[in-house]
């Protein structure tokens, strides 16, 4: 039984090891294109309008993976509430990023009017969890509407975008909902390998190589258009 136990943390540990580095190797990509391979403005700005806020999630999101390897080698209180709450801040932001980017909103104005508020929403989250109650229900809860929230957003963009990369967002959308079905239904370690927790973890590893190529495949797009206008 303990080797079984051994052998499921492994495992977990492996995949959230995994995803940190798929996740670091698609924001490397993400960063050379944009520097290295495609133009950039007299000002040595990219042209793309969303480079800052994928890079903000890059970091949120190499935070989460970080976390969820040490709290699955280690798992003690503190550890547990810093994997739960850059989880919180990584589910929250893409929500944000997926509104911005789905509805095209590049001012600075419309941009803080939808991050203000679901800001403001996850930081008091992340203050209840850390400071009052770890409470597992209603963390559940919270991180399942904001997921849902942005599958259906991702994927009504997905339906109606003529983006040349949109089946990649639908693939997305799929595993999304797989993720979420993983996450209602859980279910204890098969055979004292693999829970549901660490087939979620194993699943998002393909999923974040579908993100970042749709990233980058956007980037180009965007700069190619930009270039097109000002010529």
């Amino acid at each position: 039984m303990m080797f079984c136990s051994g052998v499921f943390r492994a495992f977990a540990v492996a995949f959230s090891a995994l995803s940190l580095a798929v996740q670091f190797h698609g924001w490397l990509s993400f960063f050379i294109l944009l520097n290295y391979r495609l133009p950039l403005r007299p000002d040595k700005r990219t042209y793309y309008e969303y480079t800052g806020l994928w890079h903000v999630y890059a970091v949120l999101a190499m935070n989460f993976w970080f976390w969820s390897a040490i709290f699955r080698s280690r798992a003690v209180e503190l550890t547990e509430k810093l994997d739960y709450s850059s989880a919180v801040a990584l589910v929250g932001y893409s929500l944000i990023l997926a509104i911005l980017r789905a509805f095209n909103l590049r001012d600075e104005a419309s941009r803080v009017m939808v991050a203000a508020p679901l800001i403001a929403f996850v930081t008091t989250h992340i203050l209840y969890l850390n400071f009052y109650k770890l409470d597992y229900g209603l963390n559940m809860k919270v991180c399942m509407a904001m997921g849902v929230a942005q599958i259906l957003i991702w994927g009504v963009w997905a339906g109606v975008t003529c983006h040349p990369s949109r089946w990649k967002v639908w693939l997305f959308v799929v595993g999304g909902i797989l993720l979420v079905f993983l996450g209602i239904y859980d279910f204890p370690p098969y055979k004292g390998f693999v829970d549901s927790i660490a087939l979620w973890h194993a699943i998002s590893i393909p999923l974040t190589y579908i993100c970042w190529s749709f990233v980058q495949d956007d980037a180009e797009l965007s700069t190619s258009t930009l270039l097109k206008k000002t010529n």
